[in-house]
């Protein structure tokens, strides 16, 4: 038996209002996920107010069900002490588990609230088995894994680790992996990392490659929506704890009638197993009334990716109202005891709870007396309190009295009591010694960033014709280059090793295999013979390297983000040579920020997108040469895609594994006349990322910046270039 499956699996459902969290849990959920007005990853959603947040958790918890916070969004320094206010009066109403993607917020919360459960949002985009052990080192009891990992890969995770496994099971699918899109946030200012997308990749784009293009009106990097109740069993099974339904943005009705199939064929797989497994076609037929864009699919889990999973339309079609399910209440067994001369009892026995709770004394009648029926029929007016009597038993003297409004509110008082110990145990105290300590860094020490003569340039590559004609160029500090071309540029710092850049190797924007033993040894072998480190790009390669002691020679990327001080410090208590400063700031969040031990980007077509899908073998078939190819969109910009098809050296890991696309923004990101801006920031130096360039473009562009930051020479012709968010920021 696999290890989850000795608890009873989780259904997991959205909740995008009070109406639609007291839906999904009537329709069978066992957790709820939802979001306030701020920090959660839907930001367009109705979303819950502070107060109903607060009662959001003690309906599901009244109804014996969990509330998870959606914090999921990346934070800026000014606002890491609203999240803890934030925080403050949820984690004391009893909050079951927050949701993050921040690494800064992470680390907050294991600081000042220890024993509230985290899960790490998708939006971290955890992809393997020691991005989930070093969460787990961290305290994280729930990974919510990326949608792109097979059945194969979450099984693997599970087998090496404890926590908990979440995946989504039905509900809508992005193209790109979570957290790592800035197509909204580059195209419309509307930031995905902050919950505000504008889902500009399902639009209609054309697209263009080797002479061919695709029709007009054709939505090329529009997913299906997953459904995946036919092969429940098989994520089951592979280890899959927490079964996550996507759709807070979408009506109660639709996550109400979503939620009571899943708990439908749930219940049938947990007391029927697999071998007697079917799920009607009526079911089938409701699920795709209730919405659907183009079909369904059953996500990556059993494959990688195709056209098959792909809608190429954003047609969104609804043919059946999910109604919402009456509200059952909690049942409930009562005892009425009443005795002349002696207060009046009323016992409620609700689960493991038996509470008794006196009235009034009871009075000898010397008029028209209370009758049996009289007080159950008192008793018996349960409506509005959410409690139903299962059993109602009335123990009463004859000739008694009581008033009426005694008798109810002694129902009241019992109701009200029975309540408050369900919630009780949920119930925390914040300990009044534990403060918030500001970690921001003292703006007073601020280095200028020193003698701009001197000032330190790293550049990366992609290509290895970019690696040849960089390396001889005089200026540059570090040269940060893919594995294949990792042999040419160690033998030339051998050859010239004063005057060469220093070596890093440049691991790819997504790592999809397992690092093993016999890899860190050949990383050792790396070091041994000249490499100065390494540059890591996903959370996924930077905890292998925690694990197996090597982060003091890595740096990453502005992928692993680190909007606040906290993030920071994250990155440094685990080993960091040094980080690179996020990319959606501007120019005054990023002099909040503590950029002692940060690279500053300054040039580079921006990624836009990292998707395991691939828009060649969508549209036409996979050549796997690696070639570029183009999206257009209605304004006829020329978006570049690269695709990366090239194995894992020293492993015999599937192609495929290495498979994804990257759409870069059409035009590169340049700080080529901010220099005096840039160069107050203080950071250790400055970043030039060149992926799509021609070598010789490449060569010219960083003499420019070398120039305009080193000696304040204004080139004689510049690129077109956009400051991406340096001065405008995302909300």
């Amino acid at each position: 038996m696999l290890k989850n499956q000795i608890l009873q699996p989780e259904l997991l459902a959205p909740a995008g209002s009070f109406e639609g969290l007291k839906a999904v849990i009537q329709a069978g959920a066992d957790a709820v996920y939802l979001g306030g007005n701020a920090f959660g990853a839907r930001a367009y959603a109705r979303n819950f107010s502070d107060e109903e947040l607060l009662q959001a958790i003690d309906y599901a918890h009244l109804y014996n069900r969990k509330v998870y916070l959606t914090v999921n969004t990346l934070c800026k320094e000014e606002e890491m002490e609203a999240v803890f206010r934030y925080l403050l009066p949820l984690y004391e109403q009893g909050l079951d588990a927050v949701l993050v993607q921040d690494l800064g917020i992470l680390r907050m919360i294991r600081r000042l609230f220890p024993d509230l459960p985290v899960h790490a949002s998708t939006q971290m985009n955890v992809t393997g088995m020691n991005g989930v052990r070093l969460l787990e080192k961290e305290g994280v009891s729930r990974a919510v894994l990326a949608r792109e990992l097979s059945l194969e890969e979450i099984r693997r995770i599970h087998e090496v680790s404890p926590v908990e496994l979440e995946t989504f099971v039905h509900g809508a699918l992005c193209y790109c992996y979570s957290g790592r899109c800035l197509m909204s946030s580059l195209i419309g200012g509307r930031s995905g990392n902050r919950g505000r997308c504008a889902q500009p990749c399902r639009l209609p784009w054309s697209a263009a490659w080797a002479g061919r293009k695709n029709k007009k009106d054709l939505c090329p990097i529009s997913p299906k929506d997953m459904n995946t109740i036919e092969i429940l069993p098989d994520i089951l099974e592979a280890g899959v704890f927490s079964l996550k339904i996507e759709g807070r943005m979408k009506h109660a009705g639709y996550a109400a009638g979503v939620t009571s199939v899943y708990r439908k064929y749930l219940d049938r797989y947990l007391e029927k197993g697999r071998e007697r497994y079917s799920v009607e076609e009526e079911d089938l037929r409701y699920l795709k009334g209730l919405f659907s864009r183009g079909g369904s699919t059953e996500g990556y889990y059993h494959r990688y990716n195709g056209p098959a999973m792909m809608s190429f339309s954003n047609e969104k079609k609804s043919t059946i109202q999910g109604t919402l399910p009456e509200e059952k209440p909690i049942p409930a067994e009562g005892s009425v005891r009443l005795v002349c001369g002696e207060p009046a009892l009323l016992t409620v026995r609700c689960r493991d709870k038996d509470i008794t709770v006196p009235g009034p004394v009871v009075q000898r009648a010397r008029k028209a007396p209370v009758t049996v029926e009289d007080i159950r029929s008192r008793m018996g007016r349960m409506g509005g309190t959410g409690f139903v009597w299962d059993r109602l038993q009335v123990d009463a003297e004859e000739d008694i009295f009581l008033p009426v409004a005694a008798l109810n509110a002694l129902r009241r008082d019992a109701v009200r009591t029975v309540a408050e110990a369900l919630l009780a145990p949920g119930r925390r105290q914040y300990p009044r010694d534990r403060v918030l300590e500001s970690t921001s860094p003292d703006m007073k020490d601020r280095k200028s960033g020193g003698d701009p003569s001197a000032v330190r340039f790293s550049v990366s590559c992609e290509t290895k014709d970019q690696v040849k004609a960089l390396l001889a160029e005089e200026g540059i500090s570090a040269l940060y280059v893919p594995e294949e071309c990792l042999e040419m540029a160690l033998e030339e710092k051998r050859r010239r090793p004063s005057s060469c850049p220093e070596i890093f190797l440049l691991f790819p924007q997504v790592s999809r295999w397992e690092v093993q033993d016999d890899d860190i040894a050949r990383f050792r072998g790396y070091l041994e013979a000249g490499l100065s480190g390494f540059v890591v790009r996903d959370f996924e390669m930077y905890a292998a390297f925690v694990l197996h002691g090597l982060s003091d020679v890595c740096v990453t990327d502005s992928s692993l983000y680190s909007w606040n001080q906290e993030a920071i410090l994250f990155l440094r208590e685990h080993g960091c040579l040094r980080n690179t400063a996020p990319v959606e700031l501007n120019a005054s969040e990023m002099k909040k920020r503590d950029n002692t031990d940060s690279e500053i980007p300054v040039y580079g077509y921006m990624p836009m997108m990292i998707s395991a899908q691939c828009l060649q073998k969508n549209l036409a078939s996979c050549t796997r040469d690696g070639r570029l190819l183009y999206l257009e969109d209605r304004y006829h910009a020329r978006f570049p895609v690269q695709c990366v098809c090239r194995p894992w050296k020293g492993t015999d890991t599937d192609r495929k594994q290495c498979c994804y696309n990257i759409i870069y923004n059409s035009i590169p990101f340049g700080l080529l006349k901010e220099r005096e801006e840039v160069l107050r920031l203080g950071g250790v130096g400055l970043r030039l990322s060149f992926t799509v360039e021609p070598p010789a473009d490449a060569v010219r562009i960083f003499r420019d910046f070398r120039d305009a930051f080193r000696s304040g020479r204004e080139p004689a012709g510049s690129l077109r270039m956009t400051r991406g968010h340096f001065r405008r920021g995302v909300e």
